[in-house]
């Protein structure tokens, strides 16, 4: 079956996950028969995605009429025949138990037409097991969501043993149809990628406070400022819930052996049914208690290490089975988890061959079987590799190699792309380095002659400033001080550069992400972008150069209004102000601002150069700008550019410049 045929989506199961299935499917315009086994629940569901749909309406991240045609699509049912008849896709979404969910596939296989796939959202069970109830099992796949659909971008696409290739590609497909990064899994293996990777992780947390080896607040404030997490281990196990991570643990358990062994203490938390935020207690208190509050300065080497060491053993595990390479599982990770650098960027940038011997250590202390270094990760530490290599894959033989940024040179043009898409494009202190790096390099490449900066995806060019993985950065006046002046700096950079730069955005534009775009000479944008400078509501202001910047492109008025009101401006609206110099349909952003790109990288370099420098030295001293653009004016008058301008002027044809 081709993507072009699915036209109707079953979804089994209408509880969270299920109706956030549906209602994604239903806005990417498929019809939907969302099913449940009692009228109720499939009417919660149902008025679930009303909700939810309205709420997007509100927030205007989709029109009224939009909502209203996506509900239309959906149709609450409770007969299963009814539901699946006329399915060319079903999804299934019934509660994580592998009875529960053969019983579902063996009616369904009865009433569902012989063209039908079928995928599950379990996030641990075998996929395998699953689709040999059926008697289409080549037909039958994993397709796990994260919670909630909606928001989440990450889809992992499973393979069973017997799943054929063209339904492994009509899924991945289907995913990105509906919006969504799809990651492949290349073998039914327990836990996929990102349960794999957390819950072990988590349980490894809960052995070291089960043996009093560190404090709860020692290792969140690890997890989160010390590896850089988006929460601390027992923060997200309480967000989770502590019984979902142990039921997958104990899955884990039985199928891949004693170093999945649950610690007691999750073990004590389900049975007294604190089972975190749902429950009002788990590892924090969050009814009598201030809930989670993990401490910055708390962070301890030695359990940072133990906890990088566990996961880069996971890692390892899918990397040598072949379940997934190292750039899926770190993509997965960011996309599903929130992780800011992936577990084989982190592993790799602490050292592969400290962290097998930590985990030597610690079999020797203990002689637990979750200390068994993976003969993978023995083999890496051994050669002195990483899990990614040596670097030799750099983009396309230019030599640009960066973890938060890709650079790409076409037709002149420097494309670099905000390579963050599941941080929205947020600005890190890497990122930072990156990028000044990348603009110091290109400036100096004679082959490139504009630079394009645009965001990867379509959801933000960059949403601002990555606060989470910076809060250290912002712990005291003088390194708070200096990060606002390494921004300035790398900004800095892109408006100094004597080649023309072009921001193309699409999505939000905030913060940090607005401050890169005012460095850009020209700023075209799609409809549905969003620019704001929200500083003014966390209690900052902006940072990276937005309080001079801006009001020299919109003047004192607009720029005050952006500041101090903090609100959100759409597109159209920044044209008005003159901060974006055109607006294109979404669709169009990309290949237009290429082709602004590519039709200045065929302009006249030194001209530009000179131009760029006489206008940015007139904003605070017209008279010395004047005096530069003088200067300028006889300078031009001796270059090789000069005369192919006139020469191509009087022979009426595109002159060809070469900055001579």
């Amino acid at each position: 079956m081709e993507l072009d045929e699915v036209e109707t989506i079953a979804v089994l199961g209408a509880g969270n996950m299920g109706h956030g299935i549906a209602e994604v499917a239903a806005l990417a315009g498929y019809t939907v028969n969302l099913r449940d086994i009692k009228e109720e629940f499939v009417q919660n569901g149902y008025d679930s995605i009303e909700w939810s749909l309205n709420k997007l309406a509100e927030k205007e991240r989709i029109g009224a009429d939009e909502a209203e045609a996506a509900l239309d699509r959906v149709t609450p049912l409770v007969d299963l025949g009814e539901a699946v008849a006329d399915a060319d896709v079903v999804i299934e979404a019934v509660p994580e138990k592998m009875d529960i969910k053969k019983e579902v596939y063996g009616e369904v296989e009865e009433h569902a037409p012989d063209r039908a796939v079928f995928a599950t959202n379990t996030s641990s069970l075998s996929i395998t097991e699953l689709s040999e109830v059926t008697d289409r099992p080549e037909q039958f796949c994993g397709m796990h969501f994260f919670n909630p659909p909606v928001r989440m971008d990450l889809v992992e696409v499973i393979s069973g043993a017997h799943s054929s290739d063209e339904t492994l590609d009509l899924i991945t497909e289907l995913a990105e149809s509906m919006d969504k990064t799809p990651v492949r899994v290349r073998k039914d293996s327990p836990g996929f990628i990102v349960n794999r990777i957390l819950v072990p992780q988590m349980n490894e947390a809960a052995w070291i406070l089960h043996e009093d080896a560190a404090t709860m607040s020692e290792v969140d404030s690890t997890s989160k400022y010390g590896l850089g997490l988006p929460m601390g281990a027992f923060e997200l196990a309480d967000q989770v819930g502590i019984d979902v991570g142990y039921h997958v643990l104990e899955y884990m358990h039985e199928t891949l052996g004693d170093a999945y062994e649950p610690c007691p203490l999750l073990a004590e938390k389900v049975e007294e049914g604190n089972l975190g935020k749902k429950s009002g207690k788990g590892f924090y208190d969050y009814e009598d208690g201030e809930g989670a509050q993990v401490p910055t300065d708390e962070v301890r080497e030695d359990v940072e290490e133990r906890l990088l060491a566990v996961t880069a053993n996971e890692v390892a595990a899918l990397v040598g089975g072949d379940v997934a390479d190292p750039d899926a599982i770190d993509r997965a990770m960011q996309l599903g988890a929130g992780y800011p650098d992936g577990p084989a960027k982190l592993a790799d940038d602490h050292g592969i061959a400290p962290l097998v011997e930590k985990l030597d250590e610690l079999h020797e202390e203990t002689g637990a079987a979750r200390y068994e270094a993976n003969d993978y990760l023995r083999e890496l530490a051994e050669s002195g590799a990483g899990f990614r290599g040596d670097g030799a894959g750099a983009d396309a033989g230019e030599g640009y190699d960066y973890d938060t940024l890709r650079v790409e040179v076409e037709d002149r043009v420097g494309h670099l792309v905000i390579d963050r898409a599941h941080r929205m494009n947020s600005i890190s202190d890497e990122l930072l380095d990156e990028l000044s790096d990348a603009v110091d390099r290109l400036a100096e490449d004679d082959e490139v002659r504009a630079l394009l900066v645009t965001g990867d995806g379509d959801r933000a060019f960059s949403a601002g400033a990555d606060v989470q993985s910076n809060i250290p950065s912002l712990a005291d006046a003088a390194t708070a001080t200096e990060f606002s002046r390494k921004g300035q700096h790398t900004f800095g950079k892109l408006e100094e550069c004597g080649k023309p730069v072009v921001a193309g955005i699409d999505g939000y534009c905030l913060g940090g992400g607005m401050e890169l775009a005012t460095c850009a000479d020209l700023r075209v944008a799609s409809e549905r972008s969003q620019f704001g400078q929200p500083e003014h509501n966390l209690g900052l202001i902006p940072g990276w150069g937005g309080t001079q910047r801006l009001q020299r492109i919109v003047g004192m008025g607009r720029a005050k209004e952006i500041i101090f009101t903090a609100e959100r401006f759409d597109a159209e609206t920044m044209a008005d102000y003159g901060f974006v110099n055109e607006v294109v349909a979404d669709d169009e952003l990309l290949d237009r601002a290429m082709e602004l790109a590519t039709s200045l990288a065929g302009g006249p370099p030194i001209a530009q150069r000179h131009t760029k420098r006489a206008m940015h030295k007139g904003w605070d001293d017209v008279e010395a700008g004047l005096e530069v653009e003088a200067n300028a004016f006889g300078l031009l008058r001796s270059t090789d550019d000069l005369m192919e301008g006139i020469t191509a002027f009087s022979m009426d044809r595109d002159p060809e410049f070469e900055g001579k």
